[in-house]
């Protein structure tokens, strides 16, 4: 809530327009789980947060799905579009004369201290270099990289699938928020008649048929729009969730080897945290190094 703000102050240009969406409404699934928003919300009066009892939740066009124990209502959290947040971040990094090269890395190797770098990276194009910092942000990738040296660090996939829905009849969505999450689903309007709907949650890597059934139905809580919406676009993707440890995955392996991956499903929210933190580790390392 503190950084991201700041993030969308400094990209948002009129070569890459980036805006952040407020509110976030979560629904809560329960009693105990609507208690527990209310007691937050009463804890930590200036950080957005509002409880909103079930009678005030049937207002809204379309109407919202109805789980009948009431909402929190977060003024400060929202949502950024992640194309144009990509789109973004490659006009600064352009603009800061960062390298950004189209190949992986194949193999991370140790340099002595005696040969100045610590690192050797080598290319699948061919090409290799020595750097004194790595910072792994490879999610399930991360394995081939880090085992070599020592470092196991196992991940699991967890595949999420979203739809894209168009709706029978167009509407403003003016009395919604950026974000609707019920039971873990999110609910974005993406434009007059059409919504995102996701994500899954699937262990392993191969999409479920069966589970985009349960997601249009919205765990049997869809309200009849949402159920006759037709789904215009289909996609998954793959988290990396850490296995027996809290993501994400942020520490110092060893001198010049940073591990920033594993963020499961706050990768977006968590990057300009992330990268707070990792710069600090760089900072910290360079003074330590003169």
């Amino acid at each position: 809530m503190a950084l991201w703000p700041r993030w969308v102050e400094a990209l948002n240009l009129p070569e890459s327009p980036l805006h952040l969406d407020t509110p976030l409404i979560q629904l809560a699934g329960s009693a105990d789980e609507a208690e527990r928003m209310s007691s937050l919300a009463a804890d930590r009066p200036q950080s957005g947060l509002r409880f909103m009892a079930s009678e005030r939740l049937c207002e809204a066009d379309p109407p919202w799905p109805q789980t009948g124990h009431g909402a929190m209502l977060s003024n400060l959290d929202g949502r950024v579009d992640p194309l144009r947040l990509m789109t973004a971040l490659r006009r600064e990094l352009r603009a800061l004369n960062v390298e950004l090269r189209p190949t992986h890395v194949i193999n991370l190797q140790r340099l002595t201290a005696a040969r100045g770098s610590r690192w050797h990276l080598t290319f699948a194009d061919g090409g290799s270099d020595q750097v004194d910092h790595v910072v792994i942000c490879l999610a399930l990738g991360s394995a081939r990289l880090l085992q070599p040296l020592g470092h196991d660090r196992p991940m699991d996939a967890v595949l999420g699938q979203v739809l894209e829905l168009r709706l029978n009849h167009s509407t403003r969505w003016s009395e919604w928020p950026a974000v609707l999450t019920c039971g873990g689903i999110n609910l974005i309007p993406i434009g007059p008649d059409r919504l995102w709907l996701g994500a899954t949650l699937e262990p392993g890597q191969s999409a479920d048929p069966s589970a985009v059934k349960a997601l249009h139905q919205l765990n049997n809580l869809a309200p009849e729009w949402l159920m006759n919406a037709q789904i215009v676009g289909q996609w998954h993707g793959l988290r990396a969730r850490p296995c027996g440890r809290p993501a994400p995955l942020l520490e110092q392996l060893e001198p010049g080897l940073l591990l920033a991956s594993g963020h499961y499903r706050n990768g977006v929210l968590l990057a300009p945290a992330t990268a707070e933190w990792v710069k600090q580790q760089i900072d910290n390392a360079m003074i330590t190094d003169s």
